[in-house]
C-alpha cells in the first residue's frame, strides 16, 4: 500500500492554513462492518470489535457485543468511560433499576466500580460502543484481584484471538508512535 501524500499546507482555495496543522494525508476511519467479531474474548458470550487502541494514551474504543446472560467481572475504572447502547439491554448488578437500553448514553467517572450483566431474558445480543480511558481492574466474586484490562491487553487479545479464530489480521486505528526525533548511532 503506498504511503499517502501529506495534506497540503494550504486550504482548498490555496490560502495558507490558519494554524500549524497535523499533516494528515487521509482520514483515520474504520467501518465496523469490515471488522471481525473477536468472539468470547472477555468470557463466554462477551465479544468485541476493536476500533481504536491507543496504548500510549491508555485509551481504547471497542464495539462490544454481549450474548443474553453474559457478564463481565466487577471492575474498578482508573479513568472515565463513555458508553452508547446501540441494541439490546444491560445493567450493572449494583444498579438493577437503571437498565441501559438501545439509545442510552452512560458516562462513568474514573474510580467507579460495578459489575456489568445482560439479562438472560434478552431476545437479542446487546451491542455497546465503549470509549475507555485507562484500565479496568477486575475482581473475582470474593473481591480478590482477577486481572487488568487495558488497551495493551485488548491489543494482545485482538492479535492472538483473531489468529486463533482465523479472522485476522484486524485493521483498527492505533495510537501514537513514541520514538526519538533523532536516531542515535544510526
Amino acid at each position: 500500500m503506498p504511503t499517502p501524500a501529506p495534506a497540503p499546507a494550504t486550504t482548498v482555495t490555496g490560502a495558507p492554513l490558519p494554524v500549524v496543522a497535523l499533516p494528515q494525508g487521509e482520514l483515520l476511519t474504520v467501518n465496523d462492518k469490515d471488522l471481525p467479531l473477536i468472539k468470547d474474548a472477555l468470557g463466554p458470550g462477551v465479544h468485541f470489535k476493536p476500533l481504536r487502541l491507543d496504548l500510549e494514551n491508555g485509551e481504547w474504543v471497542v464495539l462490544a457485543t454481549f450474548a443474553p446472560g453474559a457478564s463481565i467481572p466487577m471492575h474498578y475504572h482508573t479513568g472515565a468511560v463513555d458508553a452508547w447502547t446501540m441494541s439490546g439491554s444491560w445493567n450493572y448488578i449494583e444498579y438493577p433499576d437503571q437498565p441501559q437500553t438501545a439509545g442510552s448514553y452512560l458516562y462513568e467517572p474514573g474510580a467507579s466500580v460495578h459489575t456489568l450483566t445482560t439479562p438472560a431474558s434478552n431476545t437479542e445480543d446487546t451491542v455497546v460502543l465503549f470509549r475507555i480511558s485507562g484500565a479496568n481492574v477486575n475482581f473475582n466474586e470474593d473481591g480478590t484481584f482477577h486481572s487488568v484490562l487495558d488497551a495493551a491487553l485488548v491489543r494482545h487479545l485482538t492479535d492472538t484471538l483473531s489468529e486463533a479464530q482465523g479472522v485476522g489480521p484486524v485493521n483498527y486505528i492505533g495510537g501514537g508512535a513514541a520514538d526519538f526525533t533523532v536516531k542515535q548511532g544510526g
